[in-house]
């Protein structure tokens, strides 16, 4: 059983059965306290899924985790500045309208989410590099387009399915 501390529990409360059918696990909860029940393989991508929504993703993207077999992974800004100004940064990944996150986004393949100073990247673990590699290079200071092109040229070929799994 593993205890998760949730800010966003009435997300996590409204969609609780389709959470527990989906991840074949049973929630409980008490207070701000998410408890998960079940196989230890399913309480680690039940926890993933619950980090998602607790960060801010949607919860068709937090249930992709499990069942398109994604990874969730959070790139914190601070570990790639020495800027304070981090207002001015989160407003360099999100870009006019949205537009610098969107785009990313698009490019790498994976859903971005930003909060705080904190990036949230769904996709799978292929694609997380790139999209990984494109934020800490806004970050940094580079050009969006450059940040584009590079994340363009770097995009990784589809993954033809063999049939060897099942």
């Amino acid at each position: 059983m593993r205890t998760i501390i949730s800010e966003k529990l009435p997300r996590i409360i409204k969609n609780k059965k389709k959470l527990e059918k989906i991840l074949n696990i049973k929630i409980t909860n008490r207070g701000k306290e998410v408890n998960i029940e079940g196989s230890p393989e399913d309480e680690y991508i039940a926890e993933k899924v619950i980090d998602a929504i607790n960060f801010g993703f949607p919860f068709s993207y937090a249930v992709s985790i499990k069942k398109e077999e994604k990874e969730f992974e959070i790139l914190n800004v601070k570990d790639y500045t020495t800027k304070q100004n981090y207002e001015r940064i989160r407003g360099r990944i999100i870009g006019k309208e949205g537009k610098t996150l969107k785009t990313i986004s698009n490019l790498t393949g994976c859903n971005l989410e930003i909060n705080e100073n904190k990036v949230g990247i769904i996709g799978n673990p292929e694609l997380i590099k790139n999209a990984q590699d494109a934020i800490i290079e806004i970050v940094q200071g580079s050009k969006q387009t450059n940040v584009y092109s590079r994340a363009e040229r770097n995009k990784t070929p589809p993954i033809e399915d063999l049939g060897l799994r099942e």
